[in-house]
């Protein structure tokens, strides 16, 4: 049995209470895939104590020579990525390919995008209203900061935020999701090895509800960054706060995809699966509410059955897979409780809406699909994280608009239309943070800001040169050289003698 260590000061190390946990394949619960510490209180206590030791020493290294470290990042990526995507896939279950070619690829884009910041970090010159006088600002890292991932995206969520942490100044202390820690390990394996300094970046494994509250609210974390439930960050946010902490959150969603009259139809038909159905529902930008103009519905209906019908679950690994498994039987518990939801709100299930009893074992749920969806309905609402779709009618353009921002939250929506019109009518009217004209609602580009507004983030953004404002701190600086001392805003000409 491979046992895994936390890592703390540059040391591979046991919790120090003694106690582990297993991680396993989702789409063959019998293997076991590793045993990994179950950390507490105390394993938090050290891995700050490291990050706060190392981090005077990591911001005075220049930052082109910490984005020379990304780089290499983005090299050993590349040359690991197939052992890292076998991996994912067989620690949290999604197909192959969506490992490969998205989570890894796109950390591999966030590190090279950070090399290039290290050659910037810009700050700003301004006009001083006196003369012989200098204004400009800094950017200065914030100190030690908290990240907490959770386990879809279980590396390009964490590359999101501890490459331009760490590009910054700042040390990290990671915490993977329990469900994902072999991942975690193989990421801070290669920065490692990329040659990142002791201390500058410590993992600890196991349960959030178990060490979060320290991790928090700790006297020697200075940001958190966290990804993942609305109630989980409801409370990171309370926590923090009473310590006058910055915390950056990135939450739900319950998106929506608009598919009207004129879509290009085959398109919207392929868009809709992939967002719909892409990691099992499995990920905040899951497309799983369509909006569609009545003039076409039941072509829509008819077409998009069929397509989800002839979707193939299983093993991530295996060639012809195109839905894999629910992470856990916790998920998979919770993602068949709302098709009697659905139904007992008048929803009709079209499709799906059971678990498999696989040859493997493992944790599948079929593809379902609901119409006669309400907006105010509970499966139009609230996020299922799992491979649910609702379909939903429009009678016009206004009216789906409307049914699309009717929810709590607002991270990822689309619009699949020809009309140039219309497209910037939606991207005007849509309340989210990122809008997506004729493509799935799942992902952005690296060189974007990701984030959503309402229930779905606190207003700070990941994502391309956004991060650099997620992870530095402003400082103004003033130098006046006239060697006379004045009162900055008072008019010159009224000083002098």
């Amino acid at each position: 049995m491979n046992l895994h260590m936390n890592y703390i000061g540059g040391q591979w190390v046991p919790a120090q209470g003694g106690e582990t946990f297993e991680s396993r394949n989702p789409a063959r619960p019998s293997e076991v895939l590793g045993v990994f510490q179950r950390s507490t209180n105390a394993d938090v206590d050290a891995a700050m104590a490291a990050a706060r030791a190392a981090q005077p020493g990591w911001a005075d290294t220049p930052a082109p020579q910490r984005g020379l470290i990304l780089d290499r990042v983005a090299d050993l990526l590349e040359e690991r990525r197939d052992d890292i995507a076998r991996t994912i896939v067989r620690e949290m279950g999604k197909v192959y390919a969506e490992a490969n070619g998205f989570d890894i690829q796109a950390a591999i884009n966030t590190a090279r995008v950070m090399v290039g910041e290290g050659r910037r970090l810009l700050g700003q010159t301004v006009p001083s209203e006196l003369r012989n006088k200098f204004a400009m600002v800094v950017r200065e890292p914030i100190g030690v900061v908290g990240a907490i991932t959770p386990w879809n995206l279980p590396i390009l969520l964490p590359s999101w935020k501890i490459f331009p942490a760490l590009l910054c100044g700042n040390t990290v202390v990671f915490k993977p999701a329990e469900d994902t820690p072999l991942t975690g390990i193989k990421l801070l394996e290669v920065l490692i090895d990329a040659g990142v300094p002791e201390g500058v970046v410590n993992l600890i494994t196991g349960y959030g509800a178990e060490v979060g509250e320290r991790f928090v609210t700790h006297p020697k974390v200075d940001m958190i960054s966290f990804t993942g439930s609305v109630p989980t960050g409801r409370t990171i946010a309370s926590l923090a706060g009473g310590e006058l902490k910055k915390v950056s959150l990135e939450l739900g969603s319950k998106n929506a995809v608009v598919v009207m009259d004129d879509a290009e139809f085959d398109l919207a038909i392929e868009g809709c699966l992939w967002g719909g159905y892409g990691t099992s529902g499995q990920r905040c930008t899951a497309g799983s509410r369509v909006v569609v103009h009545e003039a076409i519905y039941d072509r829509f209906l008819d077409a998009f059955t069929a397509r989800v019908e002839a979707l193939r679950l299983g093993d991530g690994l295996d060639e012809g897979s195109q839905v894999g498994p629910l992470v856990n039987a916790k998920q998979l518990d919770r993602v068949a409780s709302y098709i009697g939801v659905g139904e007992a709100e008048g929803a009709r299930r079209i499709t799906g809406g059971r678990k498999l009893d696989h040859e493997m074992g493992g944790y599948f749920f079929e593809p379902t699909l609901f119409t006669n969806v309400e907006p105010t309905m509970r499966i139009a609402q609230e996020e299922i994280f799992g491979p649910v779709v609702s379909l939903l009618k429009a009678n016009s353009f206004k009216h789906a608009i409307e049914v699309a921002n009717a929810t709590d939250y607002g991270l990822s929506f689309g619009i699949y239309t020809q009309d140039v019109n219309r497209v910037f009518a939606a991207i005007r009217g849509l309340h989210t943070g990122v809008v997506n004209v004729n493509s799935p609602t799942m992902g952005v580009e690296i060189g974007v800001p990701f984030g959503g507004v309402k229930n779905s983030g606190n207003g700070l953004r990941e994502s391309g040169t956004a991060s650099i404002d997620e992870f530095t701190e402003l400082k103004s600086v003033m130098v006046d050289y006239s060697g006379v001392h004045r009162r900055t805003g008072v008019n010159e000409a009224a000083t002098r003698t």
